[in-house]
């Protein structure tokens, strides 16, 4: 073999890489199996990407739907579980009489003799609330003189949906002043009784009052008839010598009196019934409350009485 020959021959050899060639060819696969798995996967994601681009939209859709449905729903309910507007029984009567007029002449003859004429009370609101006093005194000179003195009380509730109807406001007043008429300091020998035929309910009440004009019969009649309330309060003296009136007489004077007072009230307001207890209640509602009555009630008449007696 000629030396170029092996020269070459070794240079061959010693160019040869270390790894046999089969090994070569198996990293080539390998490299292009795994080049392969990628583009397999980037085709796999790229097409995996509308697909889900599609599923979120319609899942949003689908929540929106499901929103609007429970608000339409949470609307509907809300509507239909709203509760009405609250109301209350409306008030009977509407007006009151004119106090000093409610009482024929010849019952204030009998109760106040020489009372020239009634005296009306202040009143804030005349549909609400009115008063009138009569005072008589028949001087009889050295014998005596014998003393009377009438007061009439009207008072009207008007329903109130946070307070209660008329009537019911008014039955608290009326069961007020009867126990105002029964609690008046120095009262003597008192007596209460019910009174029969005179509106809804009535009650009577007399007592003695000593004073330093003399000895006193008092005599008050507290009445409701459906929303207002009637106090008549009447009281009599003998003075400087004079005899002292009989109660029963008293008595007998006052409950006439409320009779014709409580049916004054009745005509006021289209001559409804008031001489009996009514068996039914008012019709309608009212929305319009009254205060004018309610600050009014914060009076007692009987208390006024027992201070002019």
């Amino acid at each position: 073999m000629s030396e170029g020959t092996m020269q070459r021959a070794v240079k061959r050899d010693l160019g040869a890489p270390p790894t046999p060639f089969g090994q070569w060819g198996n990293d080539r696969r390998d490299q292009r199996e795994q080049r392969a798995r990628g583009l397999r996967r980037a085709v796999v994601c790229a097409a995996a990407v509308p697909v889900m681009l599609i599923a979120a939209g319609c899942s949003s859709d689908s929540g929106s739907g499901d929103k609007a449905a429970d608000d339409s729903g949470t609307k509907s309910s809300a509507s239909s579980s709203a509760s009405p507007s609250p109301t209350v029984q409306a008030a009977a009567y509407k007006s009151i009489p004119d106090a000093c007029k409610v009482l024929g002449k010849k019952t204030l003859e009998d109760l106040a003799p020489k009372a020239k004429s009634g005296k009306k009370g202040s009143s804030d609101d005349a549909s609400t609330r009115a008063s009138c006093s009569w005072s008589s005194l028949d001087n009889n000179g050295v014998k005596g003189s014998q003393f009377r003195w009438l007061n009439v009380s009207l008072l009207r509730f008007e329903s109130d949906v946070t307070r209660g109807s008329g009537e019911e406001l008014a039955q608290a007043y009326y069961e007020t002043q009867v126990q105002d008429a029964k609690s008046v300091s120095g009262a003597k020998s008192l007596k209460s009784e019910p009174v029969a035929g005179v509106g809804d309910q009535a009650t009577a009440v007399r007592y003695d009052l000593k004073k330093k004009e003399g000895s006193f019969k008092q005599e008050t009649v507290v009445a409701r008839v459906e929303n207002v309330v009637v106090t008549l309060d009447y009281n009599g003296a003998g003075l400087a010598g004079e005899k002292t009136p009989s109660a029963d007489t008293l008595n007998k004077l006052a409950q006439k009196a409320v009779k014709e007072v409580v049916a004054a009230v009745a005509e006021a307001n289209d001559g409804g019934s008031a001489g009996t207890p009514s068996s039914a209640p008012s019709k309608s509602a009212s929305k319009s409350p009254s205060g004018s009555a309610s600050k009014a009630a914060s009076s007692s008449p009987s208390k006024s009485a027992a201070k002019k007696s």
